[in-house]
Parts: structure tokens; sequence; C-alpha cells
């Protein structure tokens, strides 16, 4: 059997870049059919966006606008035209943000993620994603059923009752919570029960450290993560190379300068944004809040696709100075004013029980006149008064991390 899901996966770079960018202007103008989405690409002439460059010059969405977009707009906050009702499933997340589920195969785009961690047609999954409410249990469940694969919804908890459709059913894997999986394995060494059927499983929602995938794999249970949200499905997946996760076909990834919407350099640590492909649900580069970065080069699995190296912390730094928020977004606009500075990160402390901060500046030319140009910058943009300091060119970690606040909570 083949080692891909399909022709896509194995496609030029060049090939693929020209199918999504080709079909991306018939997606904008389904979403401008949407109000919200009518307002945000006023102006914007769908057939000009055939390039990274030109959807980079769109306004992003942030995910954490949502809630409060959904609910002075219920249910989707404007930004789908169909009626509720023209789709299969309706979901809620915490925020709370309201999630459509579309009545296709394969809605959350997962199937693919699936194959590459080993399952097959005519496996047998447990998937322990809570199916109440939110979409997470549904994502596992539809992606493995449009593999081929049959599902045990068993749903988070109950060890007892999970553990005897384990032993009845005898499935081949388990999809949930790398945290839960380490559970069930634990109970049943407790207790004596049979799991030994388990030996694979796709896992996401919580850190994987490699302390735990080593433990899973001398357990003898080949573990793969992936990457997704509930309003996105799958958005990367790991393969059996090991190296980064792969994204999903049919989805447009950008890596941004967190709190902008500026692409980084290809390697350097930002802000996950997503476009789909589907003019039922369009997303048009939502910002997910979530840190990674591109790997170079392609998969040694041989799909072809961008990797990423997976989740890589929290883009959202906000945070209170003196009664002020400080975001990510004011760093960036101090870098877009001095060109001449590199990386930069506010670092946020307590001097004398009072708040204090000092930006730390990549520089090649520290001079005095631009110390204090730099400073005067950061008070006009932040309203708050701090320390600029200067350091050498590549020295500040490149970790995505525009804001860090060290102050103690004691």
């Amino acid at each position: 059997m083949t080692n891909h899901y399909d022709a896509l996966e194995t496609r030029s770079p060049s090939e693929r870049e020209a199918d999504l960018f080709k079909r991306l202007p018939d997606v904008l103008r389904a979403a401008a059919k949407a109000p919200a989405y009518a307002e945000r690409l006023k102006g914007i002439d769908p057939a000009a966006l055939t390039s990274r460059a030109a959807l980079a010059a769109l306004p992003v969405l942030r995910k954490s606008e949502l809630p409060a977009l959904h609910k002075a707009a219920p249910p989707f906050g404007g930004f789908v035209s169909s009626p509720a009702g023209s789709f299969g499933r309706l979901f809620t997340s915490p925020g709370p943000i309201f999630e459509p589920e579309s009545a296709v195969d394969d809605p959350w785009r997962g199937a693919r993620a699936v194959f590459a961690a080993g399952f097959r047609p005519g496996d047998i999954i447990l998937n322990t994603f809570s199916y109440h409410l939110t979409p997470g249990g549904f994502i596992f469940d539809s992606s493995a059923r449009a593999l081929g694969c049959a599902v045990i919804p068993g749903g988070p908890g109950n060890t007892e009752q999970q553990f005897e459709l384990i032993e009845t059913y005898r499935p081949a894997g388990y999809s949930g919570t790398p945290d839960f999986l380490k559970i069930l394995l634990d109970a049943a060494d407790k207790t004596g029960r049979d799991a030994s059927s388990i030996k694979r499983a796709l896992v996401s929602g919580a850190a994987f450290p490699k302390s735990l995938q080593d433990e899973m794999k001398a357990r003898g249970v080949d573990a793969y993560q992936n990457f997704g949200t509930a309003d996105l499905g799958i958005v990367a997946y790991e393969t059996p190379a090991r190296e980064g996760l792969v994204v999903n076909e049919n989805i447009i990834v950008e890596i941004v300068k967190p709190g902008t919407g500026e692409p980084v350099t290809d390697g350097d640590v930002g802000e996950i944004v997503v476009t789909t492909l589907d003019p039922h649900h369009p997303w048009v580069r939502l910002a997910l809040g979530d840190l990674s970065a591109v790997l170079a080069g392609e998969s040694p699995c041989g799909r072809t696709n961008m990797r990423i190296k997976g989740w890589m912390g929290r883009a959202d730094q906000t945070t209170k100075v003196k009664g002020m928020f400080v975001r990510p977004e004011q760093i960036a606009e101090i870098g877009n004013r001095h060109p001449e500075l590199g990386r930069l990160r506010l670092v946020v402390t307590r001097d004398r029980e009072t708040d204090a901060m000092t930006l730390s500046a990549e520089t090649a030319t520290p001079a005095d006149a631009l110390r204090d140009a730099v400073a005067s910058t950061l008070r006009a943009v932040t309203k708050l008064s701090g320390n600029v300091t200067f350091v050498s060119p590549g020295s500040l970690p490149n970790d995505g991390k525009a804001i860090s606040d060290e102050r103690k909570n004691d």
C-alpha cells in the first residue's frame, strides 16, 4: 500500500502553490457574501489575490476577537453567509466561540493525518476526545471514518468502561490527549486489564514532551502528534519522518510577527495564521495566537508541503504595566519605526515595588542618539516610560516572544 494518502501530498511545491492561489479568489468572493467579511475586504479585488505577498496585505482576524464578535452578531459573528441549518453539526468552545461543521465527508480535513499516523481502512480506533458540545470528538471521529476506520466513541474518563470496550473490540489505536493515554495505560498495568491491542496513537490537545514520547514508545505505542483547532480542524500533522509537522492540504499557512500580519523570514518563530479554501465556511487569515516556525526543506517521508516545528507557545503576550495594557503589536510598531533594529524584546520587572520596563533591541550601530529616539518611541507607542538597552545582532532568542513578563507573583 502507498505510503501517502493521495497524490496531493507529493506534488511539487510550485504546483501546490499555484493551485492554492488559483482557488483563493473564488473563496474570497464567497467570503465577501458574509457581512463581516464584506466589511473587512472592502475595496479588495479578489482577482488580485494570487500570491502570498498579496494575501499578506489583508487584515488578520484574531481568534481572541471571536467571542465578542460572535456575541455581537450571533451565531458566527457575520463571517458565515450560509444559514446555520445548512451545516451538519453546530458546536461551541470556551469563549464562547460557535463552530459549524460542514455536512461533507471529512469536514475537518483530518483523514490524511490519521493515515500518516499509520492507521488504515478497517482499523478500529478508540477516540477519547470529548463529544459533548465541543467539536474535538467529532473532528477525530469523522477523520477516522473518512479513512475507513471504525471508531469507538469513548470520550474522556470512565476508565473501567473504556477497558471493557478495549478488551472486547481490541482497537488498533487511540486518539485523544497524551495525558489520558498515559492514564489508561497506567490504570491497565495497575488493575491487570489488557490494553495491549493499542499499538499506535494520534494525540493532540496537550503538551507531548519527549519524556512522554519516549515512555509511550517503550510501552509499544507509536504515537503521532498533530496540531489543530476547533475552528479549523487539522492544520498540520506528524509523519513517520518525525521531523516537524507537515501542513495539511487545501489550506494556506503563514507565520507572522506576533501582533501583526507581517510574515517572518522562514525559520523565525511567529504566530500561525491560516486561510482555508472552503467556500461554505471560509477563514481568511485567522490568527490563532499560537507560535511556530517553518522548517526548511521537504520531509524525508516524501510529503512536499510546508513543515512547521509544531506548537511553540502562545503569541498573545499582552500584559499590564502600571495599569496599562502593553501588546506585542506595539513592540512590532517600534520595530517598524526603527528599521535599523533587529529583534526586540520588552522585559517587564519590578523595581522597588513599581513596574519597570526595559526594551532590549538588537542593533549593529548602537549610539546614544538612537537609544534616546527608541526610548521616545517606546513612550509614544505604549504611553509608558522605559529603559532601552542595545544588544548585538542575533543575541536575542528566536522564540517569537516580544514581551517577557518577569515579575514574581509572591
